[in-house]
């Protein structure tokens, strides 16, 4: 979950006087010597500001694109640009709330952002993290339903259920986030930094209720979704191959690149969520040791967390071909908008000029 993401994990740090324990914010010393001007602070801000240029163009080009699709099109299209639309969204939301200010977590001394986005900073992007990876999931039940189910999909995938599972995720997305707001908390008056303000987690000693929370993130996160996703493309495949007994040289070709799509997604998933988890789970119930290696660790969790907002687009988007086909519409228009104001314009100037110059 994002908000142990306060953790500064210095390469410079003393192992025994910076390691994470149960505190997984870690001690105000690994604050100060990380703001010592090591690699890191112009490296890792520079890595996750390309990460979040890429991922804001991606998701905003998907929000522009279908935004401007009517929904005149076929019904099952609706169901699928609802869901892709909510995982723009949701991807750009977690972006706009995880990167920017986990830059700072590692190129500045202490937390500036004052109490009030400390609480609820962590809370959203723990949010809207939950919110991507809960529409992947309802994106592989949506393609499920589609293939396996042909004949019931029309009226199972409507436009109406599509947008009451889309206000589902969101319901469910924010409710399992509220022990994020209750327990993030600004603090100040360290002996070590007495007047630096810390952005930590605080669970008044219950460590019981954190690691039940973080084993919840773990399993409904990440786990289930994981098996979710997994069990439903894999039906799916099953079922293409089984059904495509006429094997033609064209179905053949797509029947593998739907299997290459199925593979791609499942793998993103599974690889981009796993370094950060493994860190987690080993913060929570061992000694997250503090090094080089921990460190590089803790910064490729980071862009290959942040990296699935940005692949997101990219796998549910840009390889599909209605998808392409609307990019170009939507572009050749704009395009064309503009070319015929401009020559409006240059029509009009022209007009100007040449009535200046008769009254001459």
């Amino acid at each position: 979950s994002m908000e142990e993401e306060a953790a500064v994990l210095s390469p410079r740090a003393n192992a025994t006087e910076c390691n994470i324990g149960s505190n997984w914010t870690g001690s105000p010393v690994c604050w100060l010597q990380v703001s010592g001007g090591g690699p890191e602070i112009v490296i890792v801000p520079v890595l996750f500001g390309l990460i979040f240029l890429l991922g804001t163009v991606g998701n905003t080009l998907v929000l522009v694109v279908l935004g401007r699709i009517r929904s005149g099109g076929r019904p099952s299209r609706s169901a699928t640009n609802i869901f892709i639309l909510n995982l723009s969204v949701a991807d750009f939301s977690f972006l706009l709330f995880c990167v920017p200010f986990q830059a700072t977590i590692y190129s500045l001394p202490e937390w500036v952002f004052g109490a009030f986005f400390c609480k609820w900073v962590h809370y959203l992007a723990m949010a809207t993290m939950l919110v991507s990876i809960f529409t992947l999931v309802a994106m592989s039940v949506d393609r499920y339903i589609a293939v396996v189910h042909a004949k019931r999909s029309p009226c199972i995938r409507s436009k109406r259920n599509a947008s009451l599972g889309v206000g589902i995720i969101w319901l469910l997305s924010l409710l399992i986030a509220i022990p994020v707001a209750q327990h993030q908390a600004l603090m100040s008056g360290h002996q070590q930094a007495p007047n630096s303000s810390f952005c930590w987690e605080q669970w008044a000693d219950d460590s019981a209720a954190k690691q039940s929370y973080k084993v919840t993130i773990l399993m409904v996160g990440y786990l289930l979704p994981l098996v979710l996703i997994t069990c439903c493309y894999a039906k799916v495949l099953y079922h293409l191959h089984k059904k495509v007994k006429n094997i033609s040289k064209k179905s053949e070709r797509s029947k593998k690149k739907t299997a290459q799509t199925v593979l791609l997604v499942v793998a993103v998933f599974l690889i981009s969520w796993l370094p950060h988890h493994i860190i987690t789970m080993w913060a929570e119930f061992g000694q997250f040791p503090l090094n080089n290696i921990s460190f590089t660790f803790r910064i490729i969790s980071h862009c290959l967390a942040y990296g699935n907002s940005c692949i997101n687009p990219i796998i549910y988007a840009f390889l599909s071909e209605n998808f392409r086909k609307a990019c170009r519409q939507v572009f050749t228009c704009k395009i064309f908008l503009l070319l015929t104001q401009q020559l409006t314009l240059i029509h009009h100037a022209k007009g100007i000029l040449n009535h200046s110059l008769m009254q001459q």
